[in-house]
């Protein structure tokens, strides 16, 4: 690795990158959904020059946090810079060729547009959707080579930061079983998609046993195809539903579950958690991470209204008024903590030890 000075100035110049390249691709694809599909323009609030500043200040602390965090060794430096740049690119003109399929289900307000070929009965009916007008939902190989570009996009370059900030709570629960061996203990990911968070945590965690389960085969074949290349065969992924988890109870150390509250309705989001509490070992830790809220983040209320308009998001206004905590309290977790990073809020529960 290079000296402390120049990999952190490297690091620096990549968010920048990152946040210019999908503020320009937003800009574009806007100019041109105006001049061809004009009707599929959300009905937005305009952001005003202090809260952009607030927004790029709070994208700042993230970034400064991210290093941070890297340098105490909770995670290695170089999973700072492991973005698949080659395979990304090759994908990037799909972006733009799924464009007009988007603005078009925009427009007709067609949020049920799935592959014909899918058995629906073996899914709950609140998942069958186009979340973010995306085409075939979370139901196809190709809707899942699209979804990390287009998350990348969508936060300027951010997502893989914010979503780094589940390990660092997750270490501090893990550290509670530091009596046992690393290859004993088992971290569950609910809702691991296409296995970036998964991925992250195989980075800062390389011994311990991994598992995830998502209820999209699509997106579980391209998460295997990224943990794979790491090539230690510590990941095994499972298709299921995180309101059922096939796991046995207080088999697991860690479970993590990354943006899936948000696109759930109330009941599944307590099912969820309730589940979370079954398979956890008493002393066990829940880290969570989604969306932030109106109460937690009122200065950004225009960001999380703007989302809500311009993407097929059916729970998000329900989410962004839910009382987490009390969820939590409710599911049985003590020691509930809870912090924001620009758009993401990141809360930590124990299961109680007796």
């Amino acid at each position: 690795m290079a000296s402390p000075n120049l990999a952190k100035l490297a690091y620096q110049t990549l968010q920048q990158g990152k946040s210019l390249a999908g503020l320009a691709h937003k800009g574009l694809s806007t100019k041109l959904m105006e001049f061809v599909a004009p009707g599929a323009l959300p009905k937005t609030k305009p952001v005003t020059t202090a809260l952009m500043s607030e927004l790029r200040k709070s994208m700042s602390a993230l970034e400064r946090q991210d290093w941070r965090d890297a340098e105490k060794g909770i995670y290695p430096k170089t999973q700072l810079f492991d973005d698949p740049w080659l395979d990304w690119a090759s994908r990037y003109p799909l972006v733009w060729l799924d464009l007009p399929a988007t603005w078009k289900r925009r427009i007709s307000r067609k949020v049920r547009d799935l592959p014909n070929r899918i058995d629906q009965t073996v899914f709950p009916d609140y998942y069958l959707q186009n979340f973010h007008h995306q085409t075939d939902g979370y139901l196809s190989d190709h809707s899942a080579e699209l979804y990390d570009i287009q998350v990348e996009i969508l936060f300027n370059g951010t997502a893989d930061s914010m979503r780094r900030r589940v390990l660092a709570p997750l270490k501090r629960g893990l550290d509670k079983f530091n009596e046992r061996t690393p290859a004993s203990l088992k971290v569950l990911d609910i809702a691991t998609g296409t296995g970036r968070t998964l991925k992250q945590i195989q980075g800062a965690f390389p011994e311990i046993e991994l598992l995830g389960i998502d209820l999209s085969s699509a997106y579980l074949r391209e998460a295997g195809r990224s943990l794979n290349k790491r090539g230690n065969g510590l990941a095994q992924l499972v298709r299921g539903n995180a309101e059922h988890l096939p796991f046995k109870n207080q088999s697991m150390q860690a479970v993590t579950c990354v943006y899936l509250l948000h696109e759930l309705p109330s009941k599944a989001r307590q099912n969820v958690l309730s589940e979370c509490l079954r398979v956890l070992e008493p002393g066990g830790i829940l880290v969570l991470a989604d969306s932030i809220q109106m109460s937690d983040s009122p200065q950004f209320k225009i960001v999380m209204e703007n989302f809500q308009k311009a993407f097929h998001e059916p729970y998000y206004k329900s989410y962004v008024f839910d009382n987490i905590e009390e969820r939590l309290k409710e599911s049985g977790f003590e020691d509930i903590t809870g912090e924001s990073h620009f758009m993401t809020r990141v809360w930590s529960a124990f299961k109680p030890l007796v």
